[in-house]
């Protein structure tokens, strides 16, 4: 029979140590011949991440060797940031920025040389005996440069495409004679518009008379791909959803009331493979959900097809088979094989070996809520599970709204651990994929436009005061947590709402003056569609900033913080904790050296969530069951 114990002490076998000793988070996956590739960030190795390759015989080898880390400083946040071929891969190492050869046979040897760039979008142009990249140039005294630029085997750089801001999804034509990429300016972020531009090689190897595709400052282009016969086709949100198209003439539009696109956080990123010249795998999200299908480009028709995957991320095919990511709403994600002629799912490596007990996950829910001017928004709930216990009769669960980072991005309802550490201790956790979150078409992610900070703000407030109404969580007990931009929303709930009784910013922005001058080029005009014009709407910027209206704060705050984040630097944090200090508040804050924006190592994480659980259990009166050190809040 289960225990009887309040919300908040239940025992958990979702430790810290589980969360991060021996799981591995899968990213980018490639294939040559028979050998698969893949990449793992794992924490326990100082959160660096790893390139693996696997043979047929199911034989693993590590291609880059203890220090090297795959890893891209283009946009910050980098991605695909390796190339398979010719029996070994091409990777961009994030200590020194240099793109180096792996076979696996021994030390990796290094291509390019040291310097003041950094490249991403690895592709192979192997008749030409060369690599095709994005590259981002930090040597100048201003802003960074960024361009299209071939590396031959020997080494040699060449500018192939400059002068837009921005630069992705370089793409070679299966005969190797056309490139296909996207660029954008600012103030643009590459969902708000974005063109898809083509060009041919001359015989040097260099681009002649770029053209126009699709696209413009009011378009998104996202996934330029081509296919076996040669066609180009690529993704468009100009019918409102973001669908596949097959450029040329007659242009052929696949509509659909669903997305098929992401926004462009990371290189590589992608939503549909060729399995063959007249079919395409596809995923894609109706009202948030997404799904996995089959697409005859002929006539258009989409076979939905059944899995129990709720996630789908680095899809790639070949030869038939199709592998990609997957996520589970009960298991960690997995690495899969999926051959579709044989409708055969193979798993080749799962992110963690655990088994958890059933009974102990919280499987998302999808909750569909009012929130201001008659609209409605969208988010996951779990509710407390833990098999080996159950609260009091008549006591509801403490709650924790989370907040996405972005704040461009999307909620996924697959098991992630981190929500499972809260659930299984008896807290409520809500998932909100407020006004501006992606994966609910064009006009749902515009909602943010000149109300970041407002909208969203609001959508968590109103998820919360949902839930708390129809008494499935304790109205007196509800927290609020984000990171990056999510941190912004937490500080924004806190300081102009009174409904939540305590906050956690993880490397979250107080003051948008402040984002706005000290982040990278990137981001560097995001708040231009997001808030206003800067500076010319400076007044606005300080109304909606946190750190201008401490004296609204009136509950605790805990603030976790990277020591080398260049996204948002440690003097946000640092301005509202004085600011809380002096005027009385509970405040807590932990400064972790070498991190940057957001925790890899495997002592950070588990350090940030104990120290958040000890958080709450001083400011909401209980004892955790967890030996964990309390972490000090001054003010209490």
């Amino acid at each position: 029979m289960p225990e009887i114990s309040p919300f908040g002490t239940w025992r958990s076998d979702i430790t810290t140590d589980l969360i991060t000793q021996g799981a591995v988070s899968l990213g980018q996956v490639g294939v040559d011949g028979d050998d698969i590739y893949w990449t793992e960030l794992r924490s326990w190795e100082a959160g660096r991440t790893v390139l693996v390759r696997q043979n047929a015989k199911g034989e693993r080898v590590d291609m880059t060797p203890t220090p090297m880390n795959v890893r891209s400083r283009v946009h910050e946040y980098g991605g695909l940031c390796f190339v398979t071929g010719n029996g070994g891969a091409w990777f961009v190492n994030g200590a020194d920025n240099r793109i180096y050869r792996a076979d696996g046979a021994g030390a990796a040897s290094p291509l390019t040389r040291k310097g003041d760039a950094s490249f991403a979008d690895l592709i192979l142009d192997e008749g030409r005996e060369r690599l095709i990249a994005v590259r981002e140039d930090f040597s100048g005294n201003g802003e960074s440069s960024n361009s299209i630029v071939a590396v031959g085997f020997d080494g040699t750089v060449t500018v192939l495409a400059e002068g837009a801001d921005f630069y992705a999804f370089p793409r070679l034509s299966p005969d190797g004679a056309d490139l296909a990429w996207i660029e954008w300016r600012h103030p643009n972020m590459p969902w708000d518009g974005s063109e898809l531009r083509l060009a041919a090689f001359d015989a040097a190897g260099k681009l002649t008379d770029p053209v126009t595709i699709a696209g413009g400052m009011r378009e998104s282009v996202f996934q330029p791909g081509w296919s076996p016969g040669g066609e180009l086709y690529y993704v468009s949100d100009r019918s409102g959803f973001w669908n596949l198209y097959r450029a040329g003439e007659p242009e052929r539009h696949y509509a659909m009331d669903a997305e098929c696109g992401l926004p462009l956080w990371q290189f590589g990123m992608c939503t549909y493979a060729f399995l063959d010249e007249g079919r395409a795998v596809l995923t894609y999200a109706v009202d948030g959900e997404w799904k996995l299908g089959i697409l005859d480009l002929g006539s258009g028709s989409l076979e939905p097809v059944e899995s129990d995957y709720v996630s789908f991320a680095w899809m790639i095919a070949h030869g038939g088979a199709v592998w990609f990511v997957g996520g589970l709403a009960d298991a960690p994600d997995q690495l899969v094989e999926w051959r579709p002629s044989a409708n055969a799912w193979t798993v080749l490596r799962r992110s963690s070996d655990t088994d958890l007990d059933p009974a102990s996950i919280s499987k998302a829910e999808t909750i569909c809520f009012p929130t201001q001017e008659g609209r409605h928004a969208y988010a996951y709930f779990y509710p407390p599970a833990n098999a080996g216990f159950q609260a009091p009769e008549g006591e509801r669960p403490p709650l924790i709204v989370k907040g996405h980072g972005g704040p461009t991005g999307q909620s996924s309802n697959a098991l992630a651990l981190k929500i499972q550490y809260w659930t299984s201790r008896g807290f409520a956790v809500v998932d909100v994929n407020y006004g501006g979150s992606t994966g609910y078409g064009r006009d749902y992610r515009q909602r943010l436009d000149g109300n970041w900070g407002v909208v969203d703000v609001e959508d968590c407030v109103n998820a919360a005061r949902f839930l708390a109404d129809q008494g499935m969580v304790d109205g007196d007990r509800m927290a609020i947590t984000g990171g990056s931009a999510g941190g912004f929303t937490v500080l924004s709930a806190l300081t102009f709402h009174d409904v939540f009784k305590a906050g956690c910013s993880a490397y979250g922005i107080g003051d948008l003056e402040a984002l706005t001058r000290d982040t990278h080029k990137f981001e560097s005009r995001y708040l231009d569609r997001l808030v206003g014009e800067w500076p010319e709407q400076a007044d606005l910027y300080r109304r909606r900033s946190p750190i201008h209206h401490t004296e609204l704060l009136s509950c605790p705050v805990i603030f976790l913080q990277g020591a080398d984040d260049k996204v948002v630097p440690p003097n946000q944090a640092e301005s509202m904790v004085a600011a809380l200090k002096e005027k009385g508040l509970p405040v807590a804050y932990l400064l972790f050296d070498g991190e940057g924006h957001g925790f890899r190592r495997a002592e950070n994480v588990c350090r940030a969530l104990e120290a958040e659980l000890s958080f709450y259990a001083q400011v909401f009166g209980f004892d955790p069951a967890d030996e964990i050190k309390p972490v000090r809040i001054e003010n209490l």
